[in-house]
């Protein structure tokens, strides 16, 4: 009897140090997938009030979370039954993307700044609604990317056991999720952090310095978000592309991988922009 217990936890022992192998490899090909993702949502984080700042970031890590229960058996399924599928949704969901990324530069470029009072009235009229509309788009922006993060890493463990692919997809998902959003936490907490150590030390020292630090950085962090998530957002939507049609691939030899989906990802999103602001037009004429 001892001896079957000890061999089940022995079996246990060897299926552990797989997975932590396979999340290994895992977690290092989705590491730049995780960085865009923690750029694009800490700045759909950003913007608020101070006091909804986290009941926010904490409505889209539950959203996040509620992404990956669903993403992760759906891959499993479709990866074992219908993996041309998994092609289709990675393309749309790069269509996605970079609408989104050149939406947001063209909304930056051509957008008229408002006038004070008219900022000031519309943030009191329609505060919440923009609320939950930036998280909604939050989520939605979360699922595209969390359907990269498990693909890929679903990808580096195809052929093992069932049982070790189901843990190691579950794994990396969680660690995702966790990670990314906790780093957004304490980007969007800079200055709580600086204001407290000012506090603390009584307008002097080393604590007094780096307080200042954090209060006077985070404008300038949430400013290179902004540009970061923008060119994330991008950068991801014109991989998805290029490893997805074998021709975007080998194409352009000579030109950098990394500015080659940059480049296809703007022009897919100029190109996306374009067809649906046309179907708006005729819409709204009829």
């Amino acid at each position: 009897m001892a001896s079957g217990i000890f061999a089940i936890l022995d079996d246990v022992a060897a299926l552990m140090d797989d997975v932590a192998v396979a999340s290994k490899i895992a977690t290092r090909k989705t590491a730049g997938i995780l960085g865009d993702d923690l750029a694009v949502n800490a700045e759909k984080a950003t913007g608020f009030l101070a006091k909804r700042e986290l009941p926010v970031l904490w409505a889209i890590t539950k959203g996040s979370f509620i992404n990956k229960l669903i993403i992760v058996p759906v891959a499993l399924l479709l990866t074992a039954f219908f993996p041309v599928v998994i092609k289709i949704i990675l393309v749309l969901g790069g269509l996605y993307l970079a609408f989104e990324g050149v939406e947001k530069i063209i909304e930056f470029l051509f957008h008229r700044s408002k006038k004070g009072h008219q900022v000031v009235e519309r943030a009191k009229d329609d505060n919440r609604d923009a609320e939950k509309a930036k998280v909604k788009s939050a989520i939605t922006t979360d699922f595209i990317l969390s359907v990269e993060i498990v693909i890929i890493a679903l990808g580096t463990v195809l052929e093992e056991k069932l049982v070790i692919q189901i843990i190691t997809v579950s794994v990396v998902a969680i660690l995702a999720t966790v990670g990314v959003y906790g780093l957004v936490a304490l980007i969007i907490r800079m200055d709580d952090m600086g204001f407290r150590l000012i506090k603390r030390s009584e307008g002097k020292g080393v604590f007094f310095m780096f307080g200042n630090v954090l209060v006077k950085s985070l404008p300038w962090v949430i400013k290179s978000l902004n540009v970061v998530g923008t060119i994330a957002l991008l950068l991801v939507s014109g991989g998805i592309f290029v490893h997805s049609f074998v021709y975007l691939h080998h194409s352009f030899p000579q030109v950098p991988l990394m500015l080659k989906e940059f480049i296809i990802g703007l022009v897919v999103g100029l190109i996306t922009v374009g067809v649906i602001s046309g179907v708006k037009k005729i819409f709204s004429r009829k």
